[in-house]
């Protein structure tokens, strides 16, 4: 298992910036000093404007391992004052600061002892997961995993493909994904949109019996409720890692 990764300022270069949902990017940034990063992790974005002034946002990193190209996904607060200019004037060839690896808790790392994992994900809260998706795809460890991802509407979700990549049967370790639609679902969905719910949750997460790690991640109303109703559901606090975000 390689030790934790000391966290530093990099110079990182644009070399991507794709539309990836509504008022979102996806940013693939080029740091060859950067050390690696375990699935979870997190970075400090620092951008400096002309007349010397600076702002930090923390982002969740969508990619893991050893290589120096470091995805990320931004959604865009109208208010925030990094994340509109990350989405709308950041551009190929730009350079930023970023700091890292950060984070220590909230990451997943293959293990030889299989022990059921849930993810749980609301809006771009799901970065990270996917990070986490594809590190265990691309392990050997067995342990099942399984997403549940609440998002408004299918135009919000991130990562569509890279998830669908996953859930395929012909994966080395196929990811389970259950949906849940806030606002508008797919035209013959089963199920009316609105706001997950405790019912849902207990019928959609790996049950309590079963002992699985949980990773949540979400806008902190969101990560409050489905922690509390894990809970009341018989998971054991001690078993579930949360991280939130607000405007940035």
């Amino acid at each position: 298992m390689i030790g934790r990764r000391p966290a530093a300022w990099h110079a990182a270069t644009v070399v991507e910036s794709t539309v990836e949902a509504q008022t979102a990017r996806r940013i693939i940034l080029d740091v060859p000093t950067w050390p690696g990063n375990d699935a979870g992790s997190h970075l400090d974005v620092r951008l400096t404007a002309p007349d010397g002034y600076q702002a930090t946002r923390s982002y969740s990193v969508a990619s893991a391992g050893e290589g120096t190209r470091v995805s990320i996904a931004v959604a865009e607060v109208p208010t925030g004052e990094v994340s509109p200019f990350l989405v709308h004037d950041l551009r190929v060839g730009d350079q930023v600061e970023v700091h890292g690896p950060l984070g220590a808790f909230f990451v997943w790392r293959p293990s030889t002892t299989p022990r059921p994992v849930q993810l749980i994900g609301g809006g771009s809260g799901v970065v990270p997961l996917v990070a986490m998706a594809a590190a265990h795809a691309a392990s050997s460890d067995a342990s099942p995993f399984r997403l549940l991802y609440s998002v408004r509407t299918p135009e919000d979700a991130f990562f569509t493909s890279e998830l669908a990549g996953f859930a395929d049967d012909g994966a080395s370790h196929p990811l389970a994904i259950d949906w849940v639609y806030t606002r508008l679902a797919p035209p013959g969905w089963p199920t009316p949109p609105g706001r997950l719910s405790r019912e849902q949750l207990a019928a959609l997460v790996v049950p309590a019996v079963d002992d699985p790690l949980v990773f949540i991640c979400g806008p902190t109303p969101f990560v409050e409720a489905v922690s509390s109703w894990l809970i009341d559901l018989g998971h054991s606090p001690g078993s579930i890692r949360t991280e939130r975000f607000g405007g940035s």
